[in-house]
């Protein structure tokens, strides 16, 4: 195991890391209009979603966003997206599904302050907070979603149990991510024991491999304009360039990607897999 590995499996290290990778990341690219930071999704028809002439450039990103959020129907909820990142998916979501109102959360205060000066959409807001320790009340929310982030948890148990407790009854974590083959039995073991019920998961490796080749030459540019020398290598796994570590792992069926659509029990129904 790589030492970065070695020391990413360590809680407190892990965070300590990510707490300091995505502002360095925002002051490096987020002047170049990188709104995305998760990798992609593309399905072998084409899912050809009509998009703004500004969004075009960042399909297939908005893709994975698309699929992940259209699990349950959004219009007129109360959306808590954890951990926005730049802030595309909450603009894209918040513009098209059309949510009753949609709070994006992220630990990286740079990147809170970047979304809430490009993304001024009606029905938007950003707020800086902690995944694991969310800042709002019991049952605010009717969705909640999260996309490629919760990896970067020292704790997925209590993510999901913050989850549960901000969610109504009834309501929906809308979820993807992804993990290496030796960290996939605690995954599921942390979603098994969950307090919300999977409706459904899928696996999307071939989905998002194919996203990974459509942005591979656009994210290599910005690593090699935008990153020092001694971090391109982390930057082409962090992006997914073609043949990176995480590609590459991606496509020999080393690292499993997923989506899941869980709920929030109703008064009476116990958590579980259906």
């Amino acid at each position: 195991m790589p030492l970065i590995d070695h020391l990413f499996s360590i809680g407190s290290i892990r965070k300590a890391v990510w707490k300091w990778w995505y502002p360095f990341l925002t002051r490096r690219v987020g002047g170049s209009e990188v709104l995305f930071l998760n990798y992609a999704f593309e399905e072998d028809s084409p899912m050809g979603i009509p998009l703004a002439p500004e969004d075009e450039p960042n399909r297939a990103c908005i893709q994975l966003y698309h699929h992940v959020a259209t699990q349950v129907e959004l219009r007129g909820k109360d959306v808590l997206e954890v951990s926005c990142g730049h802030g595309g998916g909450a603009s894209y979501l918040t513009r098209t599904l059309q949510p009753r109102h949609y709070t994006a959360l992220d630990l990286n205060p740079s990147g809170i302050r970047f979304c809430s000066q490009r993304h001024r959409v009606e029905g938007l807001s950003f707020v800086q907070g902690d995944a694991e320790h969310l800042p709002f009340a019991d049952g605010t929310f009717d969705a909640v979603i999260n996309v490629e982030a919760s990896h970067c948890y020292p704790e997925l148990p209590r993510f999901l149990a913050e989850v549960a407790r901000v969610l109504r009854p009834g309501g929906h974590l809308l979820y993807a991510d992804f993990r290496f083959s030796d960290g996939v039995a605690a995954w599921e073991s942390a979603i098994a024991s969950a307090p919300l019920r999977v409706l459904h998961m899928r696996e999307l490796g071939p989905e998002v491999l194919r996203g990974m080749d459509r942005n591979s030459a656009r994210s290599a540019d910005l690593i090699a304009q935008h990153l020092p020398t001694f971090l391109h290598s982390l930057g082409r796994d962090f992006a997914g360039v073609k043949d990176s570590r995480v590609y590459n792992a991606l496509r020999g069926g080393e690292l499993s990607y997923r989506s899941y659509c869980f709920e929030k029990p109703r008064s009476g129904l116990s958590a579980g897999t259906a």
